[in-house]
């Protein structure tokens, strides 16, 4: 079945008016400022593209190392399903990784319906508030907490039911630009198939309140437990001071070094020194020592690494 195409000023309008007369959405992207979709009613389907609408990639853009700084406080802009996306890695490393501050001011229902990703790899981090969510083959929907996560592995099926008002998620995604497609089949709740693989990975609920802390390079961590869930692409921790004056970073020899400031303050010593205050993000390039210094009792850190994603992830791109 070939779409139709239609060129439109105003993606989220032109979507409204073709729902009005029946039709339904079945692709739609980039998720942080919608630009495409695809829907169909019955045989029919149609393309909707604006002006500067991206092309998507044929697969896994080359990544693209540089050293990133992304101050909190830029304004969001409205993505799918009516989130907020304030864009973490504007550059994203060549393509390769999206990183999002995600908020739902309102809470309550969440206009989202049963979909999934075409992706390498994909987890959300709830820094504030929380969101009830159900994914595919995990059984009944589950609240996720603040400092919770979750691994979403390539073309899992899943849904946003509803939040607390001000939540507040990390996303961080490979590759920057991919669909979201609806699956207007699938009903979730499914059945529960507890360890099933989505290629070489698995879904992850890492809960922080069920984790403890363990010693960590000058400070202490809550290990998330991403190596074994996406069979060795990515490792990540949530990360906190003790008494050490500094905490200290060895070389990394992958790709992606993400850090993301959950609270308090911290100066973070990498080509110079920069003070680092609540919802700050930065990138280290690979291969380069860093180190955080002056944190403050209550500083807290998201830690996201992953391996070379062309040899660690078999890509469903």
């Amino acid at each position: 079945m070939s779409a139709r195409e239609i060129a439109c000023a105003d993606l989220m309008s032109a979507i409204d008016d073709l729902k009005r007369g029946g039709f339904r959405l079945d692709v739609i992207y980039p998720a942080d400022g919608p630009k495409t979709a695809v829907m169909s009613r019955g045989e029919e389907s149609v393309r909707l593209t604006e002006p500067d609408a991206p092309e998507l990639p044929s697969g896994l853009p080359r990544f693209q190392p540089e050293f990133v700084l992304t101050r909190a406080g830029a304004a969001p802009g409205e993505g799918r399903a009516g989130m907020l996306y304030r864009d973490l890695i504007p550059g994203r490393l060549g393509g390769r990784i999206i990183a999002s501050h995600i908020n739902i001011p309102e809470g309550g229902p969440v206009s989202d319906w049963v979909h999934y990703h075409r992706v390498v790899l994909q987890l959300i981090f709830v820094r504030r508030g929380w969101v009830r969510v159900v994914y595919e083959d995990e059984g009944d929907p589950f609240v996720m907490g603040e400092g919770d996560l979750v691994l979403q592995p390539p073309l899992i099926r899943h849904r946003v039911l509803e939040s607390s008002p001000g939540l507040e998620v990390v996303e961080l995604s490979a590759p920057a630009l991919h669909e979201t497609f609806a699956d207007h089949k699938l009903e979730l709740p499914n059945v529960q198939r507890t360890g099933r693989k989505f290629g070489p990975q698995q879904f992850l609920r890492y809960v922080a309140a069920e984790t403890p802390w363990t010693a960590f390079d000058g400070g202490e961590a809550r290990e998330i437990g991403l190596g074994e869930a996406t069979g060795g692409s990515a490792e990540g921790r949530v990360i906190r001071p003790t008494k050490a004056a500094t905490i200290s970073f060895a070389p990394h020899p992958g790709e992606l070094v993400f850090g993301f400031v959950l609270d308090g303050s911290a100066r973070l010593r990498f080509r110079g020194d920069h003070q680092l205050g609540p919802a700050d993000a930065f990138v280290i390039p690979p291969n380069e020592a860093w180190s955080l210094a002056e944190c403050s009792d209550d500083f807290g850190l998201l830690h996201i690494t992953t391996a070379r994603l062309d040899d660690a992830v078999s890509s469903p791109l």
